[in-house]
């Protein structure tokens, strides 16, 4: 048994499953706990750095957490080709706050929410067509964007360290400050299991009590909110002037959307690998609901007049630590979100919050994001290319976010586009894998009918490629073999799911010493990535011509990856130059 199988042996109750409704009630409200001060934070921090009204600043916290709770549960039950159909928690983006504090100060409340709705429609077309763009927004690219974020963000979180009211002792901050970065770092250091969840929350809480004090805990907001109750004032309607501002800032708000994007997929991903208690490949259909479940929140934050929202990790990390992974647990979650919306005085204690106590509490936040970038960089395999790709990138958009770059030049190009280091450096990462990429060796490319009939044509199309390369007629035999078990195995999917016709795209390319093989169709069913895995824990001799043409696959390919998104099914297979014993065994008549 794998640590792998091991760790999902500990899922009780997976997403399909039902648990007693006081456990669901239980872990909802313990995740609305550890998420709701994300939530209510980041536009406060947003509104008071761009010099906000407290009215507006009130509204925007209401519709954020309404929001988040509307889309936490739409990405639990999914609705359509909307929402994940696993735990997902929504929030409010951090990503967001150095563009949401531009759009304020340039263009006022009204002009943010145009702008976060135009940028949504963007969302939701990357979602529309997520498999179009896998070689572009790569791991290298999220990786390095996400680590850009925080250096972006970082001069907006630190100014607020000394944003205190008049007549309050000096030291007050800086103290109140110490004691929550403090609180968080030694319970996430020193604590297990679930208390370490609980760090942010032990941390605002500790230094909340340090900033009460020395007076900068606003007590008179918390008590003059009303129980029950909602905004009658605050909406900031839509700015529909489009003036250079808005186009100033339009291609900044659609790259930080797209990186919201991505981070939903690590999280959609993730959040796949814990719920289930028998390891499968990751369903992309599912990724897909997720961004535009994600996009649906980004939409109605614009509507509403708040900053954007995006998917929370904390559900994945509680997921895996409980072992329940149900979808009900979201539905309550979302629940407990929106009644929170309508409960003014809960909402106050979180508003309350000082800035130092805020800026520490988001400083290590970020911390974690920046970690975060470097840990998909990583997974992903850094070689030279790849590490040119991250150095130059990074380096670049923080000299640009200083403003060291040629100023002269560069500080009002389009607008002031790049004095942003975030989209000045993503752009960079985007443009070298382009590059990377039209100049990678051809990848040849036929497109047939998605019919039995077209495997003759496919393999004369093999046989070229591989004479081309050199290879002897093993490596053919092999490739042409591989093609022909993917495209039966894929017909046979097709038959259980009869639709239109449809046709089927297959590029070769060469990679090391090997080829791999792409299939680029549209049958839908099961993922072969599953079943192949099935084929090593089921091996009988009573196996239908199905089983035994997915074990032949299995021992001459490499590798098989099959990814499933709503429109299009893609298989990637590598076959490698040289044949291992249990491959000749396991060819036809050895």
């Amino acid at each position: 048994m794998t640590i792998d199988t091991e760790l999902r042996t500990s899922v009780r109750y997976d997403a399909d499953a039902k648990p007693p409704p006081a456990l669901s009630l239980g872990l909802g409200m313990q995740l609305a706990v550890l998420i709701v001060a994300g939530i209510v934070l980041t536009p406060a921090i947003v509104i008071r750095a761009a010099g906000g009204g407290e009215t507006f600043l009130t509204w925007a916290v209401f519709a954020a957490v309404l929001v988040s709770g509307v889309t936490t549960v739409v990405q639990a039950v999914r609705v359509g080709r909307i929402g994940a159909g696993y735990v997902l928690a929504m929030g409010t983006s951090g990503a967001f706050i150095a563009v949401c504090v531009t759009a304020i100060a340039q263009g006022g409340p009204a002009m943010l929410a145009t702008l976060v709705i135009i940028s949504s429609l963007f969302q939701f077309a990357f979602s529309a067509r997520l498999s179009l763009f896998r070689r572009v927004l790569t791991p290298t690219v999220a990786g390095t964007v996400i680590m850009l974020i925080a250096v972006t963000v970082m001069p907006i979180i630190f100014d607020m360290l000394t944003d205190v009211p008049e007549g309050v002792p000096a030291h007050g901050a800086p103290l109140s400050a110490l004691a929550t970065i403090l609180a968080i770092c030694a319970v996430a250091l020193k604590a297990k299991g679930a208390l370490r969840l609980w760090a942010p929350v032990i941390g605002v809480i500790t230094g909340s009590v340090v900033a009460g004090v020395f007076g900068l805990y606003d007590t008179a907001r918390v008590a003059d909110a009303s129980w029950v109750g909602v905004p009658t004032q605050g909406w900031p309607g839509l700015d529909l002037g489009f003036g250079p501002a808005f186009w100033t800032l339009l291609p900044a708000f659609v790259f930080v959307t797209l990186v919201g994007a991505i981070e939903t997929i690590g999280d959609a991903v993730a959040i796949q690998r814990v719920s289930w208690r028998k390891p499968r490949a990751v369903d992309f259909r599912a990724v897909q609901g997720a961004v535009a479940a994600d996009g649906l929140g980004n939409l109605l934050s614009g509507l509403g007049g708040t900053v954007p929202n995006t998917t929370y990790s904390t559900s994945v990390s509680v997921t895996e630590l409980t072992g329940v992974g149900a979808r009900t647990v979201g539905a309550v979650l979302g629940g407990v979100l929106i009644t929170l919306a309508f409960l003014p005085k809960a909402l106050a204690v979180v508003l309350a919050i000082p800035g130092p106590v805020a800026a520490a509490y988001v400083t290590v936040l970020l911390a974690m994001l920046f970690v975060v970038g470097m840990k998909i960089i990583v997974q992903d395999g850094v070689d030279y290319r790849k590490g040119l790709i991250v150095g130059v990138s990074f380096w670049v958009g923080v000299g640009l976010q200083s403003g060291l770059i040629f100023p002269e030049y560069l500080a009002e190009f389009a607008g002031g586009l790049l004095a942003n280091g975030m989209t000045g450096g993503g752009l960079v990462a985007i443009l070298l894998t382009l590059f990377l990429e039209l100049t990678a060796p051809r990848r040849r490319k036929i497109q047939v009918p998605f019919e039995q009939a077209s495997l003759p044509t496919i393999r004369e199309f093999l046989s070229g490629f591989a004479s081309r390369h050199g290879w002897d007629d093993a490596m053919a035999n092999r490739l042409d073999a591989a093609s022909e078990e993917t495209l039966l195995t894929l017909l046979e999917q097709e038959a259980e799911h009869p639709g239109e016709e449809r046709q089927l795209l297959v590029t070769a390319h060469k990679e090391d010493d090997g080829a791999v093989l792409e299939f680029i169709a549209a049958p839908g069913g099961h993922n072969l990535e599953d079943r192949i895995a099935l084929m090593s824990e089921r091996v009988d001799e009573t196996s239908g011509e199905r089983e035994l043409s997915l074990r032949l696959l299995r021992h001459i390919a490499s590798s098989v990856r099959h990814q499933q998104y709503n429109d299009t099914d893609i298989v990637t297979v590598s076959v490698g130059a040289r044949q291992t014993p249990s491959m000749e065994q396991t060819r036809p008549g050895a």
